[in-house]
């Protein structure tokens, strides 16, 4: 793989890092994650996975937002109050990180949907 000159700016911090390098930027370029809940944990967890450079960002929420989850949600704002969880997720992370694939998921996840 083969970095632009603005991911390799972008990146830069985990390319130093000894332990990450190149070879492991590429490893989350190419990676593939499911976060379940765009909620209290999967919000942040969501916003950090895309700024970092995993490849491909799946997030998994039926619920919508409500101003009650702003305080604590941080991947939502005011404006999202009445949408969709993971669209509004999906927005957040493409504005972070416009390199990333971000699959939302309005669904509930549960054992007959799971490999889907």
């Amino acid at each position: 793989m083969n970095f632009t000159t603005e991911q390799l700016n972008r990146y830069s911090r985990h390319i130093l890092l000894q332990d990450v390098g190149v070879e492991g930027q590429v490893k989350l370029c190419r990676a593939r994650v499911l976060v379940v809940g765009a909620g209290g944990l999967g919000s942040p967890a969501a916003l950090y996975l895309a700024a970092a450079g995993v490849g491909t960002i799946g997030i998994v929420d039926n619920d919508q937002v409500d101003i009650s989850n702003l305080q604590r949600q941080i991947v939502h704002g005011t404006k999202d109050i009445g949408r969709s969880k993971v669209e509004s997720a999906a927005e957040a992370m493409r504005a972070i990180n416009p390199d990333v694939e971000v699959r939302p998921l309005a669904t509930m996840l549960c054992a007959d949907n799971i490999m889907e």
